[in-house]
């Protein structure tokens, strides 16, 4: 048994990538908060994580906590290990992504940010860490974006994630020895309906949806399931020698993307 703790894992990219796990034979420790939060959309994720799971025939631990504050963390991987024996895995999904310059971020919103973007993943590594360097081994996989090399109007945000890239690598070269390889996943793409961008539309899954955006090189938009089939090659035997590695799946932000759509295409759907 393979046991894989995903932070956020209950709504968005995060349902994705717990769904996308269980399917392949992962034991999944989903965590998230129910409660809206800054800028998002995203609500109630427990219970559309579970309906999700049993439209597959699937289960999965589904609990609530918030990956900014260290007893919860701590609960859960004290959970996690206690049920299971082992801590094979973690992804380091949760975010919120207000918008806004240095100048029109209160100071609170800003320690926020940081808090559940960074602080929460140095949290969860804290936590997980010595499970799998007792059990020889495990993998890390962050989740990134291309505002980690700057954006306009996102500053708080940006700098969370840019030090989660770094966070990112620092651990990948402290633990390299250990057999604990720590991997970033930027998601890109456009589509991917998510709390974050839906509140940053406006809250309209359909303005979201109906944005004319240049999609991927598969000639559609990105969806949540792109990004957990990169996570679980990370987190798979097949990725054994990869660390420290950035992977982008989208549109290849890290090079000043998103690329502008061509005029002659039409707007792009999410598959259903």
């Amino acid at each position: 048994m393979r046991v894989v703790i995903v932070s956020g894992g209950t709504f968005g990219i995060g349902k994705a990538i717990s769904v996308t796990l269980a399917q392949r034979g992962w034991q999944v420790v989903a965590f998230g908060l129910d409660a809206p939060q800054p800028s998002s959309t995203a609500a109630g994720g427990s219970a559309l994580l579970r309906a999700d799971l049993a439209a597959h025939g699937l289960e999965a631990d589904v609990l609530e906590a918030d990956v900014s504050r260290a007893g919860d963390v701590a609960r859960v991987a004290e959970f996690a290990a206690g049920r299971y024996g082992r801590i094979d895995a973690l992804v380091n999904n949760a975010a919120i992504g207000p918008l806004g310059t240095v100048l029109d971020t209160p100071e609170d919103l800003w320690d926020r940010i940081i808090d559940v973007n960074l602080k929460g993943a140095y949290l969860c590594c804290r936590a997980v860490l010595p499970h799998m360097i007792g059990q020889g081994g495990g993998a890390i996989v962050n989740i990134g974006s291309g505002a980690g090399w700057g954006k306009p109007n996102m500053a708080a945000y940006s700098a969370s994630k840019g030090g989660l890239f770094a966070l990112g690598a620092a651990l990948a070269y402290d633990h390299f020895h250990q057999r604990i390889r720590v991997n970033t996943v930027v998601p890109g793409g456009g589509g991917i309906v998510s709390g974050m961008g839906v509140g940053r539309a406006g809250g309209d899954v359909r303005n979201f949806t109906s944005r004319s955006v240049a999609g991927t090189a598969a000639g559609r938009v990105a969806v949540g399931e792109d990004i957990a089939h990169a996570v679980a090659f990370l987190l798979s035997d097949e990725a054994a020698t990869i660390s420290g590695t950035v992977l982008d799946v989208g549109c290849f932000a890290h090079q000043g993307g998103p690329i502008p759509p061509r005029p002659d295409m039409p707007s792009q759907e999410p598959p259903a």
